[in-house]
């Protein structure tokens, strides 16, 4: 098995745990001086992590968020930067929000940052849920948040992704690039039947790649440049699998998929979904291979303990801001009403802790916790730590703590 902590970068200071300088320095995420903060503890972090032998580092996109948590505006940027500080780690942005960036720009930025780090990234991929900058960004290609609810909306997200996946695929596969889109309305060229007066032919026909220009000097397909470290392009993760559809989409593509469904019955049953539907495509995955699982996790040395230190900051903040998009249901339990929502009183750490979306304890409980899910997915490739409630909220030095006794504690039984 192999680890990676997933980190959801939050401003030291914001949140609730920080209510009065939060609201003080409202809006937080523009204060120049809490975002350094921020940026000091995630490469302490990510130095720490690539020293203890964790494989890789993951890190979500999103914008606009003025209140300070899930800062990570541009993966790719910040992980470039914490590529430079690290030797061996793995990086990978979980995920890029396809529906909102241009699908070469994306391409040529991964391509960038993979050459950057010489093959440590692995790309994830994902449709984006949060409409305040998903609506915005992604206006271009009408592409709304995703629902995950079936609806003319949420299939457009749908198409939306998969469309710009593909152009992305094609620009890091072949020499040159010539494609219509009719689900993006995007051509390449543009226009499609060539770009004309492009004054350095002779250039072009003589170092350039073939097939760029015709024999009247016109445009008529581009090199995109450069190409992967790897080839032909990064492993491919998504994050946060949850519905059937996009399991079996992650099959059909062979995109590792990331669960964050807390009960390890549940992560079984997905796990063998997507085993299932990989066979037809000709993969025959073992049973939780080529599959992450994801977990908040705090050590001490007793349950309560865990919980006092690692699960005090974590539930009001959960609650406030991830509730309202349907995340407290990865904390129902059976005897809970089957048509009424979860409460956030309800989203405390005992019960986080109860059904497993969290571990908390001491190294031999989070052992215990791993060993359940292995008992039913024997050959579960990766376990990520989910570090919600932790940097930002915690003191540096306990954060780092915490990793490294999971590192040296939990992390060598499971290798």
């Amino acid at each position: 098995m192999k680890f990676s902590i997933f980190l959801n970068p939050q401003i030291p200071g914001s949140g609730y745990a920080a209510e009065e300088n939060a609201k003080a320095k409202r809006p937080i995420g523009r204060d120049t001086e809490s975002y350094q903060r921020l940026l000091h503890e995630v490469r302490e972090i990510a130095v720490h992590a690539d020293q203890l032998g964790f494989d890789a580092l993951m890190m979500t996109e999103h914008h606009f968020h003025s209140e300070g948590m899930e800062f990570s505006v541009n993966p790719l940027m910040f992980l470039t930067d914490l590529a430079a500080r690290t030797e061996r780690i793995l990086l990978a942005p979980l995920g890029l929000v396809l529906p909102a960036w241009d699908p070469i720009r994306a391409a040529e930025d991964v391509a960038l940052l993979d050459q950057f780090c010489k093959g440590r990234l692995r790309l994830g991929v994902a449709r984006g849920y949060q409409n305040r900058w998903m609506n915005v960004l992604g206006q271009r290609w009408h592409a709304a948040a995703a629902r995950s609810d079936g609806s003319a909306s949420d299939t457009r997200n749908f198409d939306v992704f998969g469309e710009v996946l593909k152009i992305m695929k094609l620009a890091w596969t072949q020499e040159t690039l010539r494609y219509r889109s009719d689900v993006l309305d995007y051509q390449v060229p543009y226009p499609y039947e060539g770009i004309e007066g492009w004054p350095a032919q002779d250039w072009t026909r003589t170092f350039g790649a073939p097939g760029e220009l015709d024999d009247q000097g016109r445009v008529q397909a581009v090199s995109v440049c450069p190409r992967p470290y790897q080839n032909p392009y990064p492993e491919l993760w998504q994050p946060f699998t949850i519905s059937d559809r996009s399991v079996i989409r992650a099959a059909q593509e062979d995109i590792l998929p990331w669960l964050f469904t807390p009960n390890p019955d549940d992560h079984a049953a997905k796990a063998r979904l997507y085993q299932e539907e990989s066979a037809k495509h000709g993969r025959d995955y073992k049973l939780g291979e080529h599959t992450g699982i994801l977990k908040v996790v705090g050590i001490a040395d007793t349950t309560e303990e865990a919980i006092d230190t690692f699960g005090r900051s974590i539930p009001k903040d959960f609650a406030a801001f991830f509730g309202p998009f349907g995340y407290l249901e990865v904390l129902r339990k059976q005897e809970d009403e089957k048509h009424q929502p979860i409460s956030p009183e309800k989203g405390d750490a005992k019960r986080m802790n109860e059904v497993e979306m969290a571990l908390f304890g001491s190294p031999d409980d989070v052992k215990r916790g791993i060993q359940r899910m292995l008992d039913r997915m024997p050959d579960l490739e990766w376990f990520g730590l989910y570090m919600q409630g932790q940097q930002g909220v915690l003191p540096l030095d306990t954060v780092k703590r915490n990793l490294e006794l999971f590192a040296t504690k939990v992390a060598p039984e499971f290798r």
